[in-house]
């Protein structure tokens, strides 16, 4: 399943993914690939899998960052430019 990152908190090494079905999942480090980080809105794909504990993604993959998404200020340089600032 393919979902977004809602928030990851790295210091604590956990966080939520907004699936692509509305469901949110728990996310912990320990799915992420070695080396792999996330961050808030990034895109990623993820086993879901239902756990005593709840909703949780497991085998977790970065897709895109989240940053690459929204293209990292250029509507606000746009505007700028329209205004002639």
């Amino acid at each position: 399943m393919n979902g977004s990152v809602k928030w990851f908190n790295r210091k604590k090494g956990y966080g939520f993914i907004q699936g692509e079905d509305g469901k949110e999942y728990f996310a912990h480090h320990s799915a992420l690939a070695e080396g792999t980080f996330i961050r808030d809105n990034d895109r990623v794909s993820f086993e879901p899998v239902e756990t005593e504990k709840g909703l949780q993604a497991q085998k977790i993959v970065l897709l895109q960052k989240g940053s690459e998404l929204t293209g990292a200020g250029s509507e606000k340089k746009e505007q700028f430019d329209e205004d002639g600032e």
